[in-house]
């Protein structure tokens, strides 16, 4: 049995529609012909997700998402996912897209990764932005923040 769970570290935030945001991830993990052993989302501040950045990977910098893969095999998901509300919602608005919308994509964004998917030439950019916007189109439900 597939097992997402969502945490908080240092703020309160809680994800309306959570099964259906499993749900949603279920379907695309499964789309993609892999197995979610146990994925664990944490939500949590700029700061915590900056300590997290300096202490494991040596990166003073800010990010909206940090990705640990703990999977055995390439098709086995699992790992932690680290996302910084308070940096969704500042992209929410520089981007001037919904709250719910970036939050989604980054969701989606940290399960490409346990995927396989990279993104750091500007290729793998281009293909990550494609499969997180092909996930992002298979979400049957509208949250409201």
């Amino acid at each position: 049995m597939p097992s997402v769970y969502f945490h908080q570290e240092d703020i309160t935030f809680i994800l309306p529609d959570e099964n259906k945001v499993i749900q949603w991830i279920e379907d695309v993990v499964n789309g993609h012909n892999h197995v979610i052993h146990e994925l664990n989302i944490i939500f949590c501040s700029d700061e915590y997700l900056h300590n997290i950045n300096t202490s494991y990977l040596d990166h003073d910098t800010y990010t909206d998402i940090i990705t640990f893969d703990q999977s055995e095999t390439s098709d086995d998901l699992e790992g932690d996912i680290f996302i910084s509300i308070s940096r969704i919602r500042e992209n929410a608005k520089q981007f001037d897209v919904l709250f719910e919308d970036e939050l989604h994509r980054v969701i989606i964004h940290g399960i490409l990764h346990l995927m396989g998917y990279k993104d750091k030439t500007v290729q793998e950019i281009r293909q990550m932005r494609e499969k997180e916007e092909a996930c992002l189109s298979l979400r049957l439900f509208k949250s409201r923040y």
